[in-house]
């Protein structure tokens, strides 16, 4: 019970340190970067006004209201009252709105469509990695290296490669949107359609993309408990081959399954190519848009929505290794 309470314990520490430095990180390097984004506001506001002091005056009052008037001591605690209040400030670059109201409208459609494609790349991968290793022959020298090669093709190559076949060759699916532009979001039949439509090719280009890594990490892993001393031992015991390879493939799924908790922790910042190829209205656009307009407010929610995901991720998948894996635990406790 001490070596579970010990190695529970020093997870959670290290967790809580790794938190606070990214958070710091978080607010300090947007402010970094050059040019003042309210002057940006006030020019796109000020544009037809020939009187100075009305620019200025325009420009004092945005100055008070997103806090840049204040030293940086002074906007920092600003910044970590107002998130433990949830309240993230103004978006400079969609001002007069919110950051939680504009990462409201765009979360949903990241997550929705980046989590069905993890799981769907994931599963198909490692079925076919563990197929490869196990089964050989068509898995091994045709699918398996099919699947790496589509794999190893960059993110955007995929997303356009598809786009071009599927969309503006073949014309079967639109080019772009998550939704008809001439639609309005409602329950009817014909927006969930066009939903579904328009989810096609940015889906499919993050599954095939995923599918090769998984495949490669699972196939090794297979191969290499399939070898080990304990399988060998057990066929000569005379132990069932399908409950030998039961336990096989559960030890190679500890590796997978950290690469699968850390790609649900990094799902929103790995939707920016798919949702700029196809404009697609989630999170990564709008991580783009933030950082061409120096929103400042809107680059560090985004950027501490997605730390959080990834060290919850890594603090979870350590804590179900250790129920898993007694060993890990063990060692780690020592």
């Amino acid at each position: 019970m001490k070596g579970y309470l010990k190695y529970f314990l020093g997870k959670t520490i290290w967790f809580l340190v790794t938190l606070v430095a990214a958070f710091i990180l978080n607010f300090i390097l947007p402010r970094l970067m050059p040019g003042d984004p309210v002057a940006a506001i006030v020019s796109r506001m000020a544009q037809g006004m020939s009187n100075a002091s009305g620019v200025q005056a325009i420009y004092e009052q945005y100055t008070e209201l997103f806090g840049t008037d204040q030293s940086m001591i002074q906007q920092f605690f600003l910044y970590v009252r107002n998130v433990f209040q949830g309240d993230f400030g103004f978006s400079f670059s969609q001002y007069p709105r919110t950051v939680a109201d504009v990462l409201r409208s765009s979360i949903w459609w990241t997550v929705m469509l980046q989590f069905p494609a993890i799981i769907v790349g994931w599963l198909i991968g490692n079925t076919l990695g563990a197929m490869a290793a196990y089964r050989k022959g068509a898995f091994d020298k045709v699918l398996l290296p099919v699947s790496i090669f589509v794999s190893n093709l960059p993110a955007f190559g995929m997303a356009v490669i598809l786009l071009v076949i599927f969309a503006v060759n073949l014309g079967w699916l639109p080019t772009s949107g998550g939704y008809g532009y001439d639609l309005i979001p409602s329950m009817s039949w014909t927006f969930f359609w066009s939903v579904f439509v328009h989810y096609q090719l940015p889906f499919w280009s993050i599954v095939l993309i995923a599918i090769g890594g998984q495949a490669i990490g699972m196939r090794s892993m297979s191969i290499y408990e399939l070898n080990a001393d304990y399988v060998k031992y057990s066929r000569f015991m005379g132990i069932k081959d399908s409950k030998i390879v039961g336990y096989v493939f559960r030890n190679a799924m500890l590796p997978q399954i950290t690469g699968l908790a850390l790609s649900i922790g990094t799902m929103v910042s790995g939707a920016l190519v798919a949702e700029i190829i196809f404009s697609y209205p989630g999170l990564g656009s709008t991580i783009l848009t933030a950082v061409l307009g120096q929103d400042y407010p809107l680059i560090s929610a985004t950027t501490l929505i997605i730390t959080i995901m990834v060290l919850t991720a890594n603090f979870l998948i350590e804590i179900i290794y250790g129920f898993l894996d007694p060993r890990i635990k063990a060692a780690q406790a020592d």
